[in-house]
């Protein structure tokens, strides 16, 4: 069975939004490299804490507004 990703996110969205930015000016903006931006994007890699808060301020959002999580079901 397999599982959703644990942490969804709004990046792309988010950096469309405003006007395209780049992965790259993303990743320069909160001391990542484009890698991991990609990663994130994708839901491959979960931020740190600290770099979840830094691209939030990126947007001027909260932190929830820009990544979401679900509880898994009980078993």
């Amino acid at each position: 069975m397999a599982s959703a990703p644990p942490i969804t996110n709004r990046i792309r969205e988010l950096r469309e939004a405003r006007g395209g930015m780049s992965q790259a000016a993303l990743a320069e903006a909160i001391g990542v490299t484009r890698q991991t931006v990609i990663a994130i994007e994708r839901g491959k890699y979960s931020p740190s804490l600290e770099s979840a808060f830094r691209i939030a301020r990126v947007f001027g959002l909260g932190i929830e507004d820009v990544f979401g999580w679900e509880a898994p079901p009980a078993a």
